[in-house]
């Protein structure tokens, strides 16, 4: 449905330039506070906690945070909300539009765990709000005062839900619920948390009362969960992008992996912000990135099951060929002979012979192709179950964008495009 990759390219785009705004104010605003510095006397008599200056733009810029709050409470106080409520809103709209519409092609992987698109709908919506309960839980119980024992139960949830995934989902969707779960965990955090407190310390600093040093301190430290979500956040954005990760037989270490060097990476910005500048810990992130990168592309034995099943499809391809040549009908002639009229049948051997020659050189579990040593986007086209299964996006690729194949290297020509265009029609009667 064209209409509706053109609200995924609008969404995904606005999606963008909202995670933009949203981690930028982020990585800003961590970066001030570290910065603060103590004010002169005459700054500290006026309620004045700590100041910095900066130079942007051709102007000079003082910032000032303020112990308590202003003697008078601005006419215009900015706030910073919906940078995040925008960026969680078109992630969560571009989930369903991408994951939930065509849950059978990027959500589901029979190979994994065969459901229903409800079922895994459902699932992935239990991931998500679920995870956020069992946070938001664990936030508001004696739990959080132990900062080393949140930090170790706040792991094990994004282990558990990382291996979960992968065990329902395709490796794809599973990567991207887990994002979708730490993006809801980032939003619930400024709509739950942020924001409440600071409503609360703007209406006691107008009504001259005294300020609850909880609401800050427990702002502060959802901003800091915040901040180091970020990286390994941004990773899932584009790890669809990566399949050799999220295709890995151990795809929810790999993710899990990468998450902490990128979370520990941020860590040695973070100090830097207050001047402590340890170069280990950035080396020691840039050993594991190196690390998880050789894991992933140390050679993988290849499956009896991908052997057996790409056997399966070459004993398919020889008996259709022998059956059209014991026919006296030559192979390169066959699809002259499949066009000639538009409403002959293609047979189901047919678009394996096509599926075969054209597309599983890249998209395999074990591809052959010179350039291509992953599937691109997870699309393996190994088995008749395979091709059912990504019909939608084949027919598509090659009959009506014809970006596929790749540059094709392959030669299909415009009459096996209208042959998989036909069989597909016909499928869907």
């Amino acid at each position: 449905m064209p209409w509706l990759d053109w609200i995924s390219l609008f969404v995904r785009w606005f999606h963008v330039v909202a995670g933009v705004a949203w981690i930028g104010a982020s990585f800003y605003f961590i970066w001030l506070d570290n910065n603060l510095r103590t004010p002169p006397k005459w700054k500290q008599d006026k309620g004045i906690k700590g100041d910095l200056w900066a130079i942007h733009g051709g102007g000079f810029y003082e910032v000032a945070k303020y112990a308590y709050g202003p003697e008078k409470m601005p006419e215009t106080l900015h706030w910073f909300k919906w940078e995040a409520y925008t960026t969680w809103l078109s992630g969560f709209a571009l989930l369903i539009i991408v994951y939930y519409f065509g849950a059978s092609a990027y959500l589901i992987d029979p190979s994994v765990n065969a459901m229903s698109p409800t079922t895994a709908i459902s699932l992935g919506l239990g991931l998500i709000f679920g995870g956020l309960a069992l946070y938001e839980f664990a936030c508001r119980s004696p739990l959080a005062k132990y900062p080393l024992a949140f930090g170790i139960g706040l792991v094990a949830l994004v282990c558990i839900v990382s291996y979960l995934s992968t065990q329902w989902f395709s490796g794809r969707g599973a990567y991207i619920h887990v994002g979708a779960l730490i993006g809801t965990i980032m939003a619930g955090n400024v709509f739950f948390n942020i924001m409440p407190n600071q409503r609360k310390m703007v209406a006691a600093v107008a009504d001259k009362k005294d300020i609850d040093p909880n609401w800050g301190a427990s702002a502060k430290l959802r901003s800091v969960h915040n901040n180091y979500f970020t990286l390994p956040l941004l990773f899932i954005m584009i790890s669809n992008h990566y399949p050799m990760t999220y295709q890995h037989p151990q795809n929810w270490l790999i993710l899990i992996a990468i998450m902490a060097a990128a979370a520990w990476i941020r860590h040695f910005f973070n100090l830097r912000h207050v001047g402590t500048t340890k170069p280990g810990i950035l080396v020691s992130g840039a050993v594991a990135m190196l690390a998880i990168a050789l894991w992933v592309s140390w050679p993988q034995a290849t499956s009896p099951q991908t052997l057996s099943q790409n056997e399966t499809l070459s004993t398919s391809n020889k008996d259709q060929d022998s059956a059209s040549q014991a026919n006296g009908e030559n192979y390169k002639e066959a699809p002259d002979r499949a066009v000639g009229a538009a409403s002959s049948e293609v047979s189901n051997e047919r678009v394996v012979r096509l599926i075969t020659t054209h597309c599983v050189g890249c998209h395999s579990r074990t591809p052959t192709d010179d350039i291509f040593k992953v599937a691109p986007l997870g699309v393996v086209l190994d088995t008749w179950e395979d091709i059912e299964r990504f019909a939608p996006q084949v027919v598509r690729r090659t009959s009506v964008t014809k970006d596929m194949p790749f540059l094709n290297k392959t030669k299909m020509t415009d009459e096996e495009r209208q042959e998989i265009a036909r069989w597909f029609a016909q499928r869907e009667r």
